[in-house]
């Protein structure tokens, strides 16, 4: 299998990000975005995902961490997409349950070629630090409509934020790796009685 690496640049007059991915990294990342509390989360799905990430962001944060938070999730959608390329060899499906302390997340990923979120997480508070927890259905939301994969998120107990929005993106990290790590028994076929994904 050839190297699965994307990069990939997004300038609007709300941001300028460029992500650089590989889908068979060692889970190592450098994270510039100017949100520090999403800083932690992308290195979750790094390191959980064994994908190494490359984020750099500059966003209108004067104003609120909405555009940034937002168009991070497009662009990694897009950089994920176009480093799967047409999906042949690919498990399609991954799944992961993670705990933390009290707090347990699953999260389901389909690379079917059809964005959708299905997103049930209540926080128990609105902000952690100084981070709007509402931000973090925006990130999953612009990276399902452009990586064009179904998502399912369930946070399943938790009563600390922190530990909620980790078990998630670790979650994700884990069902990703999963999802697009190589199938074995079908090196060479795309997983769709369709053909395509």
């Amino acid at each position: 299998m050839s190297a699965r690496t994307a990069t990939v640049t997004r300038e609007t007059l709300e941001t300028r990000i460029r992500i650089v991915v590989n889908l068979d990294g060692q889970g190592k990342s450098r994270l510039i975005t100017g949100i520090h509390f999403l800083n932690h989360m992308m290195d979750q799905i790094a390191r959980h995902g064994l994908v190494d990430l490359d984020i750099q962001a500059e966003g209108d944060l004067p104003v609120d961490a909405h555009h940034t938070v937002e168009d991070i999730g497009i662009t990694l959608g897009q950089a994920v997409k176009q480093a799967l390329g047409d999906k042949q060899g690919i498990r399609r499906y991954g799944y992961a349950y993670v705990p933390l302390d009290e707090a347990l997340s699953r999260v389901v990923i389909d690379f079917s070629g059809r964005p959708g979120l299905e997103y049930q997480v209540d926080f128990p508070r609105a902000r952690i630090g100084e981070f709007d927890v509402d931000l973090i259905r925006e990130f999953f939301q612009g990276f399902v409509n452009h990586a064009q994969v179904t998502v399912h998120i369930d946070n399943l107990r938790g009563r600390n934020a922190h530990h909620v929005a980790e078990t998630i993106f670790k979650a994700f990290g884990r069902a990703l790796r999963m999802a697009a790590e190589p199938d074995p028994g079908m090196p060479n076929v795309v997983p769709s009685t369709k053909g395509a994904l």
